[in-house]
């Protein structure tokens, strides 16, 4: 750790910052049995991929189905429930309380978020700021927006913590040489385990502390 620069916690949000996952679960598993009827768990298979990366891989050549699914996900995130994962409030005002630079690292689009900060208008109070998927040209699992986090708050990689859930995700940390925080509230604990310095299912029971010592 550089003791000359600032220490930086950053967020993924679906699945670490807000319990969104099993919503969209929901919502995909749904698109499968539409458009995939031979793929079993089709919101698992998407889980933790950029809208952008779904197309290419599931829905190339398909205009008229990217734009329907693209309509029905927005209307979709405008009625969902925006829940805090248990324990991050407190954690994140311990972090602020000791100087932590905060931000939040999200695929999620500006659309997405005026939805979140509508639900949430505190939550901007909470971080020191908010990176989104049109501040990066590479999403997850490239590292280009956790490496960006660590520009912004002017500080290295070594005194960055990310906490992640997704495998993209935790690949896109990993690839930035920042210590990860597994969140296993999207996968098992043992699915990501070999993924991150250590798991946890919300944070409860975690602190600064226990975030500083995994830089040590």
């Amino acid at each position: 750790m550089d003791k000359t620069k600032c220490i930086a916690a950053l967020f993924d949000f679906d699945g670490v910052v807000m319990d969104t996952e099993t919503q969209y679960s929901i919502f995909w598993d749904e698109i499968g049995r539409q458009y995939f009827p031979q793929i079993k768990d089709f919101g698992r298979i998407i889980k933790g991929q950029t809208l952008t990366q779904i197309y290419a891989k599931h829905f190339s050549g398909m205009e008229k189905e990217q734009q329907e699914i693209t309509a029905r996900l927005n209307q979709f995130e405008k009625e969902m429930s925006f829940n805090y994962i248990p324990g991050v409030v407190a954690f994140m005002e311990d972090l602020r309380a000791h100087g932590v630079k905060i931000a939040i690292v999200t695929s999620s689009n500006d659309l997405k978020m005026a939805n979140v900060y509508k639900a949430h208008p505190e939550l901007k109070e909470l971080v020191d700021r908010i990176l989104t998927a049109e501040m990066f040209a590479r999403s997850k699992p490239a590292p280009d927006c956790f490496l960006l986090g660590a520009e912004v708050f002017d500080t290295v990689v070594e005194n960055c913590v990310v906490f992640e859930d997704s495998f993209h995700g935790l690949e896109a940390g990993n690839a930035a040489n920042m210590a990860v925080v597994g969140l296993c509230t999207t996968n098992s604990a043992e699915a990501i385990a070999d993924k991150c310095k250590l798991v946890i299912p919300d944070f409860t029971a975690f602190s600064f502390e226990k975030m500083k010592a995994l830089l040590a």
